[in-house]
């Protein structure tokens, strides 16, 4: 029978495993349990469950830094956010839905653990470009700290940009310190309807290296959107800079050539929460989600494999880079045929699939020999007997 700790503070969670250290035992990292089905298989010993590590220890609005234990629930920490018109700029993807898991109940720690950022991810960065300190314990049972509270902390190795994304194999995060931003007043999002994915890619492209500042960019099918083949860009900020901004995308460069429509901020928030948490795949119980990163000019070419190759749907997110797409799950292993279609320097990464689909193939990329190496030998120094979600990320 699998133990269950639930840490109320550090030093619990330093106890526990230091205990585990020492007894050779398996440890699987839990918060509230919300991205537990993304990743291989965990088979532990003990549960070591962070909830009990919750609150908000420093927020400064004017310095845009702000500090939480890992349990604190993300809508306590958008809550007190809002309250002071700032936001989390990477827009933390809740993927529940997709993992058959309860929405809304992230962690801060989680977020950071998993690295999930949203569609603004393409003008602001992925969640380690807002990590500025993290506390937490390696497999050994130690306690240490890495970063700051200012963006030029770093002297050496940037161990925080390291442990955000390694889904609890690294070591088990206390506290984390992440900057802020101001909340955009107002957004809206242009639509173009009927323009295919390679139209939409180079529209895209060109919007995003553009005045016209947009914050979103992504591309449904007609099969995944009810308007047919539609790209969306979404333009953040003051009201007036906002209508500037979008009056200058349609004259410069979607031109009168393709239809346009302009929906306001209210429907935009629903649209980019939608396309932010895969909501067109959610409820597709047996089916398998996988997140593809390709060069954008890459997606159109590869959107047209996919569809020639397998019977699965898919969309463009991120302006291009990003493509999430459904496969039915075969019962056999389906990752050699969809990463047997990306193109060079492509990454597919399976998101959400039934429990027997992801012990029995490569969930994240496999990475070449010597980056493997390297990764091994990272992963000896902060977890040196591999107890910490042992097989998740392999």
């Amino acid at each position: 029978m699998v133990e269950t700790i639930r840490a109320t503070s550090e030093e619990m969670v330093a106890e526990a495993i230091t205990s585990a250290y020492g007894q050779d035992r398996a440890v699987e990292v839990a918060g509230r349990g919300s991205k537990l089905p993304f990743g291989r298989p965990v088979r532990a010993d003990m549960r070591l469950e962070t909830t009990g590590l919750a609150g908000i220890t420093l927020y400064e609005p004017a310095e845009l830094v702000m500090s939480a234990r890992a349990g604190t629930p993300l809508e306590e920490i958008e809550a007190a956010l809002a309250a002071n018109g700032q936001m989390l700029a990477f827009e933390p993807r809740d993927l529940a839905g997709l993992l058959g898991t309860t929405e809304g109940s992230q962690t801060i720690g989680g977020v950071v653990a998993t690295n999930l950022a949203g569609p603004r991810r393409c003008v602001a960065g992925a969640v380690r470009d807002h990590v500025l300190g993290i506390r937490a314990v390696n497999g050994r049972g130690e306690v240490f700290k890495t970063g700051g509270r200012v963006v030029k902390n770093v002297t050496g190795y940037d161990l925080c940009k390291l442990l955000t994304g390694s889904f609890g194999t690294l070591a088990v995060f206390t506290e984390v310190t992440f900057k802020v931003l101001p909340a955009p007043e107002t957004e809206e999002t242009v639509v173009l309807h009927g323009i295919d994915a390679e139209t939409a890619v180079r529209l895209m492209g060109q919007a995003l290296g553009s005045a016209a500042d947009i914050s979103g960019a992504a591309w449904m099918p007609a099969a995944l959107s009810e308007g047919g083949d539609c790209a969306f860009l979404r333009i953040e900020g003051f009201g007036p800079s906002v209508k500037a901004r979008r009056h200058y995308l349609m004259e410069t460069i979607i031109g009168s050539a393709i239809e346009a429509t302009v929906i306001d901020a209210e429907e935009g928030r629903a649209l980019w929460r939608n396309i932010r948490d895969v909501r067109v795949f959610c409820g597709r119980w047996g089916q398998a989600a996988w997140k593809l990163a390709v060069r954008p000019s890459d997606a159109p070419a590869l959107l047209q494999r996919l569809s020639e190759q397998t019977d699965g749907e898919a969309f463009i997110d991120g302006g291009g880079a990003f493509l999430w797409l459904s496969l039915p799950c075969p019962g056999d292993a389906p990752a050699g045929l969809v990463r047997s279609l990306l193109p060079e320097g492509g990454h597919a990464t399976l998101v959400a699939a039934p429990e027997s689909e992801r012990a029995a193939q490569a969930v994240f990329q496999p990475l070449p020999a010597p980056l493997a190496a390297l990764e091994a030998r990272v992963k000896a120094s902060f977890d040196p007997k591999t107890i910490l979600n042992p097989g998740r990320m392999t």
